[in-house]
């Protein structure tokens, strides 16, 4: 039985590396856009398409729009879903509990902490789907604390016991042994005393400052000489393991083995009470770029600044009493909504740990990337220059395409320039080294560092100072905006004396960790017209260049919404006209109010509509006389679906065209780094390109296709903004696995017994 069917979720609830960790980038946006203050061909200031199918189609209801936030917690929801399915194997079923808790971090971080702080300031909120703020938020609320209690007992009920059962103990400290304890004090006195700082609370010693994410012991203490009771809080160093290994794969938690020998903390006093506790607060930056003179520097100043932000959540042990949890909350100045009283372990992100056991056999099958994307057997540069390469990885390797691409061409003496774009990357970052590389050996590199990318703000402001110290020119972007495309461009001088661009378009960042865990494609192309583009949008970002038009590109925030609104309307007028129309995305989210309008505008038409989409969307699907044709599916498991494809048309000739008109002039296939939400639209550079190969844009095509086949494992979602899950066929066998298809495919990569 999941522990769905148990009560912690009513009846009418809505029905959540590598893996679903929701894509930090997709937790913030603004209030929707007038759908009516744009034109087709360009950005902000230009309509968009659908205002010229206005008068084509029947009114819009008001109620067309799904909430946002609910719609995350339902992505969140899907993946709780995966760790309470048997099917899935046992190790990856804890690792999804830990993505579960990691999102929901961040889902509090950033968009509850959003919608309190505009609340607070009284700023306006629009809400599409019509909902006062006060609704929303407590609604939020609500449905976060009843999936936490969910969450905490998939672990508690089904997980635990079944670790148990394969030898897998995750023990509280009242189930060890005498000598297991005997051996954590001796570990407690060495390694975890050293490094604890007891704060008592007294009229010489205000509340402590707690840090967001801390775990933290909340402690009652008596003097006995006066009879005095003062309140302490112990921090649990995040230094120290999140659960301490007995012997074997026997663990505990760290709060225990601390909780265990408080007395030795506290000399000469009486322990009363002891409680753990969690506090999460806002992680937004605000910097104010118009007036800062070094963006660098400025940021700097804000992520210490950023451990005192107001706390948006409180999470305390079940069998806390009401008076330590009332001056917690007073101290901390958390709303009662936002309390969360749940059984212990708190922080379950830790699990992690578990999750990475060397046991085979709990987890997915191993697998070894193509390698052989790319050609071995000649230059990458030769590659390339006969014809354009399509990767998709993790099925194809990172390391031996894109990673090969950037340290052959600091090697090539032959190549004369570098730009990148990095928005993230990994920790001992080969990208990052072969750049210096290129730069040391005297090759102009060029590298767009977006320092303020949620979350790895610290670590880019690091790589930003290693650039430059060896010779790299770094740039920060624009005022105002995030730099979130994935470009590189690479300037080589051929034997004839040309110069040719090589460039590389991708949907995924030049991360060699997360590229063996989340889906992306990549095109390595050295085509005329995109080296064109790519060369012009560098200089936008690096320059003061206002260049809006491009070739084989469409770029946010100058033409990506208006071109994408534009197509969809084109697919619409070839419906009304009797002519073969279809509309694909595949994408993260789908929130932007102007590009939903126009699939309705499209849906009504009657063009078939599929849309594939990992986390939010705020479409509603299946409505009758709005959104009858299109579909909504998700598809979630041992990846995370990071990769972004827009495809226009049915792929096949137009049958019937008119004299003088291109058969094929209603199939486009785009892709890139865009979701279709504000943020990505409005307020970051954004690039998608234009896949000309056919046999490309038939793979791109095919890839949607397999995840919207109903024979397909994945959840659909339906006109009230529920999503259900279909992995079974009426037989009961288990539907296909997208990504179990794609490993299986020969010409990616093959199943290993490693």
């Amino acid at each position: 039985m999941s522990v769905s069917e148990t009560g912690f979720v009513p009846a009418d609830s809505p029905a959540p590396r590598p893996s679903q960790q929701q894509d930090s980038e997709q937790q913030q946006d603004r209030e929707p856009l007038d759908v009516q203050s744009m034109t087709e061909d360009g950005g902000l200031d230009l309509p968009s398409a659908s205002q010229g199918e206005e008068s084509q189609g029947r009114e819009l209801p008001a109620d067309r729009y799904l909430d946002r936030e609910q719609s995350w917690i339902l992505f969140n929801q899907r993946v709780l879903e995966l760790a309470e399915d048997e099917q899935t194997p046992l190790l990856e079923r804890v690792r999804f509990l830990a993505i579960f808790a990691s999102n929901l971090d961040e889902f509090f971080m950033v968009r509850v902490a959003g919608l309190m702080r505009r609340m607070a300031a009284g700023f306006p909120v629009n809400i599409p789907s019509g909902r006062t703020p006060s609704e929303l938020l407590k609604n939020t609320l609500t449905q976060a604390g009843l999936l936490s209690q969910r969450h905490a007992a998939v672990f508690t009920e089904l997980i635990r016991p079944e670790l148990a059962s394969h030898d897998i103990e995750i023990l509280r400290w009242k189930e060890l042994t005498a000598a297991e304890r005997t051996g954590l004090a001796e570990l407690f006195r060495d390694q975890v005393y050293p490094v604890l700082t007891p704060l008592v609370v007294d009229p010489a010693h205000p509340f402590p400052f707690i840090s967001g994410l801390s775990l933290n012991l909340a402690v009652n203490v008596t003097d006995p000489a006066t009879g005095t009771t003062m309140f302490a809080r112990v921090k649990v160093p995040p230094s120290l393991p999140r659960f301490l290994n007995v012997n074997r794969y026997r663990y505990v938690p760290i709060e225990d083995v601390i909780a265990a020998h408080l007395n030795q903390l506290f000399g000469g006093m009486d322990i009363i009470e002891h409680y753990v506790f969690r506090v999460t607060r806002v992680r937004e930056l605000e910097v104010d770029e118009d007036v800062t003179e070094n963006l660098l520097q400025a940021m700097e100043r804000e992520l210490v600044k950023r451990r005192f932000e107001p706390a948006v959540r409180l999470e305390v042990e079940q069998d806390m009493s009401q008076d330590v949890l009332r001056r917690l909350a007073r101290e901390l100045s958390v709303d009662d909504n936002a309390v969360y009283r749940l059984p212990g372990p708190l922080d379950l992100t830790g699990l992690n740990v578990i999750a990475d056991l060397p046991i085979p056999e709990q987890r997915y099958p191993q697998f070894v990337p193509n390698a052989k994307a790319v050609p071995t057997d000649t230059s990458i540069f030769a590659a390339i220059d006969e014809r354009d390469i399509l990767v998709h990885h993790p099925y194809d390797s990172f390391t031996t395409t894109v990673q090969r691409l950037v340290e052959e061409a600091a090697a090539d003496p032959r190549v004369l320039a570098i730009k990148q774009t990095l928005y993230r990357t990994s920790g001992e970052s080969p990208i990052v080294d072969a750049l210096v590389d290129a730069a040391e050996a005297g090759k102009q590199v060029v590298v767009v560092v977006e320092i303020k990318a949620r979350f790895d703000e610290r670590a880019n402001i690091a790589w930003a100072r290693k650039l430059e110290e060896a010779g790299c020119h770094v740039v920060y972007g624009f005022v105002g905006m995030k730099t979130h495309g994935k470009l590189m461009l690479i300037v080589r001088q051929e034997p004839d004396g040309a110069l040719k661009r090589y460039i590389h378009i991708g949907t995924g960042n030049y991360h060699s960790t997360t590229a063996r865990l989340y889906e992306d494609f990549g095109l390595l192309t050295a085509d005329i017209r995109v080296g064109e583009d790519v060369t012009d949008l560098f200089n936008h970002l690096t320059g003061y260049s206002r260049k809006s038009g491009y070739r084989r590109l469409l770029v946010a925030p100058e033409s990506l919404r208006a071109g994408i609104v534009g197509r969809i309307g084109r697919q619409a007028a070839r419906a009304r006209a009797g002519k073969p129309a279809k509309i694909a995305f595949k994408c993260n989210a789908l929130v932007d109010e102007v590009v939903i309008d126009a699939l309705y505008r499209a849906g009504q038409a009657g063009v078939p509509i599929d849309i594939w989409v990992r986390g939010m969307c705020a479409l509603r699907p299946n409505v009758p006389g709005l959104s009858a044709s299109i579909r909504v599916r998700s598809v979630l498991g041992r990846f995370l679906e990071h990769s972004r494809i827009y495809a226009f048309g049915t792929g096949e000739p137009d049958p019937d065209p008119q004299p003088g008109e291109d058969p094929d002039a209603g199939n486009e296939v785009w892709l890139g780094s865009a979701d279709m939400m504000h943020r990505n639209l409005d307020r970051r550079v954004e690039s998608l390109v234009r896949v000309v190969d056919p046999a490309h844009s038939t793979r791109l095509r095919e890839l949607i296709d397999l995840g919207m086949d109903d024979r397909t494992s994945s959840w659909w979602l339906d006109s009230d903004g529920n999503w259900s899950r279909h992995s079974r066929d009426e037989s009961g066998a288990p539907l296909r696995d997208v990504h179990e298809s794609m490993i299986m495919d020969k010409s990616r990569g093959r199943i290993t017994d490693a």
